[in-house]
């Protein structure tokens, strides 16, 4: 049978079109802010806008005080901006710091085909290539864009493999997608475009052992694919070589990470400039992995329908697609009494045994060492269950169902086939200003985080990125580095 790989090769061309990062590169190179609808362009505003807000918030957690301080002695001088800094740092320390405190809540956006968090890794990569080369708003905003294009057609041609595999498609293929707006930032020509994807291939990483343990290390792969996609463009740049066949070769990514190449792999470069997936991005509405959204929903739907209480709640079974279930549901006591905020955030059992004692709606706040050892969400945790649906939606929707058995006898269930901000129901507008004004709030005044909005609003508009970049220093007072 022939695989994919045979017929991406059976129809290379030569030149830079050769392989599949070859007629990325074109496409990519080819296309001009004019060319972008109006509507992809709010859409990467929005996406940026979420993005920072979610950065500020993170200035406030420990484990941003001590990537900072960590960081910071390897760091050097320059000017590239960190979020909630008054100091700039080097280009790269800036890049990473920054995809980690963007990702560093799990409140950052999906796209859900390709499973992964696209801005966390594009959105820092452009701001610190634009930064240095001293870009206009418009050029940021294409880089962007098309960083974001290139990530999410990376992951969609894995078809959530991926995961699987034991790998985080946020680092791994975000690092593609960070590489090309680099490149397009440090002004590479296609050959070297193509070539620049090639080199990050050897730096794309990210593993998800941290989920056996709760730890720290997933915060740092949105960043690392950042500084990667910023050093491959720039080796490119300088002349260095990199193979084209990075896709789909013998020993590309998907033959070494997912062990075939028996896998759409035209998506890679299929519809670019054409059809525009960072439509297809998700805004969350929650700060938790984005699998368990839809089982806080369906939860509290039944709490305002039946009016219930923790304490008549017998068993729970949630209902959920079978990719999802290692990553939120398994192991089973590790969900049910985690012991970390991560061990939380990636718990099915505890976001709704918390959406139902709490009877609200989640907040960063209750996914903190207080809030994860209220007893009366881990007595109720202790009572859910989980079965695999062969009717959920992955990866186009992260569908969830939750079936409560009371100590009357009733049995009563609420599914969200479509979970709350998947572009087929994205979050309203007023709705992501509100949650960029709440993570701002933390380490912004209203004033402050105005200026912020209003910098992104008028991006396309803006002759410089240091419009955006100065007004995202602001001296927090969070860590040592600072």
């Amino acid at each position: 049978m022939e695989d994919g790989a045979s017929r991406v090769i059976a129809s290379r061309r030569g030149g830079v079109g050769e392989g599949l990062s070859g007629r990325v590169a074109e496409a990519a190179h080819g296309i001009k802010f004019e060319d972008m609808p109006a509507d992809v362009v709010e859409m990467a505003k929005i996406l940026m806008l979420d993005a920072l807000g979610i950065a500020f918030a993170s200035r406030a957690e420990l484990f941003a005080e001590q990537a900072l301080a960590g960081v910071g002695r390897i760091s050097g001088d320059g000017g590239a901006t960190v979020v909630g800094s008054a100091r700039t740092v080097d280009p790269g320390s800036a890049a990473l710091l920054n995809g980690l405190l963007i990702h560093g809540l799990d409140f950052d956006d999906t796209h859900l085909s390709g499973v992964l968090h696209t801005s966390a890794g594009v959105l820092p990569a452009a701001l610190a290539a634009g930064e240095l080369e001293g870009r206009s708003g418009r050029e940021v905003l294409r880089a962007f864009v098309l960083g974001t294009e290139v990530a999410a057609r990376v992951g969609m041609a894995a078809a959530g493999r991926f995961h699987k595999q034991g790998f985080h498609p946020t680092g791994v293929a975000g690092a593609f997608g960070a590489a090309v707006a680099a490149g397009l930032l440090f002004g590479l020509d296609a050959r070297e475009l193509a070539t620049a994807q090639g080199i990050v291939g050897s730096m794309a990483s990210g593993i998800l052992e941290f989920l056996e343990e709760g730890t720290w290390t997933k915060r740092v792969h949105p960043g690392w694919s950042a500084k990667a996609g910023l050093t491959a463009a720039s080796l490119a740049g300088a002349g260095f070589t990199g193979p084209s066949a990075v896709y789909e070769g013998r020993y590309g990514l998907y033959a070494s990470h997912l062990g075939t190449r028996d896998l759409p792999l035209q998506a890679v470069a299929e519809g670019l400039g054409e059809r525009w997936e960072v439509l297809n991005v998700a805004v969350k509405p929650y700060p938790a992995c984005h699998f368990v959204h839809a089982f806080i929903d369906a939860a509290l739907e039944l709490l305002q329908g039946e009016g219930f209480a923790a304490e008549d709640v017998d068993r729970i079974t949630c209902k959920i697609a079978a990719e999802e279930v290692e990553a939120v549901c398994e192991p089973v006591e590790n969900k049910r009494r985690p012991k970390s905020t991560y061990d939380a955030q990636f718990s099915v059992p505890y976001v709704v045994a918390s959406a139902i004692v709490r009877r609200r709606r989640l907040g960063i706040k209750d996914f903190d060492e207080e809030s994860i050892g209220d007893e009366a969400v881990l007595d109720l945790a202790g009572r859910v269950d989980y079965e695999v649906d062969p009717e959920a939606g992955f990866p186009d929707h992260f569908s969830g169902e939750v079936v409560i058995a009371l100590r009357d006898g009733r049995t009563i269930s609420w599914r969200e086939q479509v979970n709350r901000g998947a572009p087929d129901r994205p979050l309203g507008r007023d709705e992501i200003r509100e949650k960029f004004d709440l993570n701002a709030s933390v380490k912004l005044s209203k004033e402050q985080a105005a200026l912020v909005a209003g910098r992104i609003e008028g991006l396309d508009e803006s002759g410089s990125i240091e419009g955006v970049t100065r007004a995202l220093r602001v001296e927090t007072g969070s860590a040592r580095l600072m």
